[in-house]
């Protein structure tokens, strides 16, 4: 299932978020995604993350107004780079992004954390489209 893979995707880039050494796969992570075309779904979003995160971390940065990209806490950026990611590098209709990426973030955040997520990425789509 997408949402499995998205969510899988969401946790390996929320890890890079503290991890700083050279990014591999490990199979083993992907093995409960049982189709491969949800494996290749959720590496995509990761290896594009990696690829853009300078330019996404730019994007958001410049939608946080009154305190640093540094600051957010560090499951929501999670999100917010997953969601960005699939829009703007693997083509996910923006609605299809934004609403699963919330219903993660009402498993993994904190209860106003939807409405930061959904504030962020609308800014940044409305600039961007």
């Amino acid at each position: 299932m997408r949402t499995q893979a998205r969510e899988l995707a969401f946790q390996l880039i929320f890890e890079r978020l503290f991890v700083k050494k050279d990014y591999s796969f490990d199979e083993e992570f992907f093995s409960s995604l049982k189709k491969d075309e949800d494996k290749s779904f959720a590496k995509d979003i990761v290896l594009k993350f990696e690829n853009n995160r300078d330019e996404l971390s730019n994007l958001i940065s410049s939608k946080l107004i009154g305190y640093e990209i540094d600051r957010v806490y560090k499951i929501d950026l999670a999100l917010i780079y997953c969601a960005l990611t699939e829009i703007k590098y693997i083509g996910t209709p923006i609605q299809v992004a934004i609403n699963e990426i919330l219903t993660i973030a009402k498993k993994y955040s904190t209860i106003k954390s939807s409405k930061f997520i959904n504030g962020v990425l609308s800014s940044i789509l409305k600039d961007n489209k």
